[in-house]
């Protein structure tokens, strides 16, 4: 019998070896030569494709669920991911099984080999993986695709798709040293995914961003549909473990919607999610029936009510309550800190921050502050990762000295930081439930925290090391 999980172990192994996904070659031609040897797969199902500097993920979970409660089997392609590689490639909302993971790399190797032979520069992390997406898409085979991209939208190699429909989340500084040091700069590699003839749904966006954006699209002959104007949130009002969202789409009002999510941003990025699926619908081929009609609101309802979005203000445990995040760039940390603000009642919030050393640390902790009490510095297992000790002093002009603690690594620093919020409940009047814990800075802290977390496990994972 095969050893599917050990084999799936030893691919994983083979993958991380080749040239990160944060290290970037720009150029499409060595994704094509793959996906030209696998027969164009990305060419047989219709694709909506996703970019922005924050939002991307939540909003595709999002419309990936609208797509799919209306009968069609979805594609999903997701990145980073939080505990597993696999999580990133879901047909029907089911991630990769190690069986079917394992069967797809073994099925594309051959024609990776050809292609690592015959290109100057050797098939990255996420080239490799985004070619099992699309030849697994295309096996299943799915009605519609959802694609993320993984860094900007010209150059990313999810970008030899051509997507009927484009969406774009907010956009603010991130990864400067290869999309542009201004978000104008950024917003125009990034509207590079907007196709000829294709629908263009935008979030609010920065005025500069918004003119780049609207440039490319008049440029390519797209259509658009911008937020706060031909869509956007009508009201929302926060519930029991999340939000009651009424949204304005394409086609209709969708009204009442309990949206098990937190914060402003993720009712923002419902209605891009709404839209983006209102424009596929109208798509010829698309869907059966009238579809200049609004989408049917039990489905959406029922959809919505269903979505969720691990490692996006994810409470994890309770007593006291902990929440993990994977905000790495201040837009994103700002969005946290204020959907932290607004759906807890905390007199007391402990941060445990690991953040990469190539972000905006400033920039980060500069948008946390006025959310914390106390932050705990600590380190993920990233080699990118900040060492702990340089966190905490930059941590220290921002925060103050006297609210900054340094934990090595991050078993310790959420032992240290749930032992600061029990002595918070401890002496407060209220009693429990005064105090929270927040674990955040990247999508990588926010995953290994959710699997030193699991079964109420905070050290157990690494104790034998020690």
């Amino acid at each position: 019998m095969t050893d599917y999980a050990g084999r799936m172990r030893e691919i994983e192994r083979e993958i991380f070896a080749r040239r990160p996904e944060h290290s970037i070659n720009p150029s499409l031609e060595r994704i094509s030569a793959l996906l030209t040897l696998l027969g164009d797969p990305q060419r047989a199902y219709p694709v909506i494709h996703l970019t922005g500097t924050n939002g991307k993920t939540s909003t595709s979970r999002i419309t990936e669920a609208l797509l799919r409660a209306r009968g069609l089997r979805t594609g999903l392609f997701t990145s980073p991911h939080l505990s597993f590689v696999g999580e990133r490639i879901a047909v029907d909302g089911e991630p990769l099984d190690a069986e079917r993971f394992v069967a797809a790399y073994d099925e594309i190797k051959p024609y990776m080999d050809i292609v690592d032979a015959t290109q100057e520069v050797p098939l990255s992390f996420f080239e490799v993986l985004t070619g099992m997406a699309f030849a697994v898409f295309a096996d299943a085979p799915v009605e519609v695709c959802v694609l993320e991209v993984g860094m900007g939208g010209t150059w990313d190699n999810t970008n030899v798709a051509d997507g009927v429909v484009a969406v774009v989340t907010p956009i603010s500084l991130d990864h400067t040293k290869y999309l542009g040091s201004t978000v104008a700069e950024i917003a125009a590699d990034k509207a590079g995914i907007i196709k000829p003839g294709a629908v263009a749904v935008l979030a609010q966006q920065p005025p500069t961003a918004a003119e780049a954006l609207l440039r490319r699209a008049a440029e390519v002959g797209a259509s658009v549909a911008r937020e706060g104007i031909e869509f956007g949130v009508l009201s929302r009002e926060l519930a029991v473990g999340g939000q009651q969202v009424s949204v304005r789409g394409l086609l209709g009002d969708y009204l009442d919607l309990y949206l098990p999510l937190f914060g402003a941003y993720q009712a923002g990025n419902l209605a891009c999610a709404i839209a983006a699926v209102e424009a596929f619908a109208r798509t010829p081929g698309a869907a059966a029936g009238d579809n200049a009609a609004p989408l049917d609101l039990g489905l959406v309802r029922a959809a919505v009510a269903g979505v969720t979005s691990p490692g996006r203000l994810e409470v994890v445990r309770r007593s006291p309550v902990v929440i993990v995040d994977g905000a790495h760039n201040p837009g994103g940390m700002a969005a946290t800190a204020e959907a932290v603000t607004e759906a807890f009642s905390f007199t007391d919030l402990i941060a445990i921050v690991a953040v990469f050393a190539d972000k905006d640390v400033p920039g980060i902790l500069g948008a946390l502050e006025p959310a914390v009490s106390h932050l705990v510095a600590t380190a993920n297992s990233s080699e990118r990762a900040l060492p702990a000790r340089e966190l905490a002093e930059l941590a220290a002009n921002i925060f103050g000295p006297d609210r900054v603690t340094i934990a090595e690594r991050l078993d310790d620093a959420i032992e240290l930081g749930v032992a600061l919020a029990d002595e918070v409940d401890a002496a407060a009047a209220g009693g429990p439930g005064q105090a929270g814990v927040l674990i955040t800075g990247a999508i990588v802290t926010a995953g290994e925290a959710r699997v030193l977390l699991a079964e109420g496990n905070v050290v157990n994972s690494q104790a034998a090391e020690r």
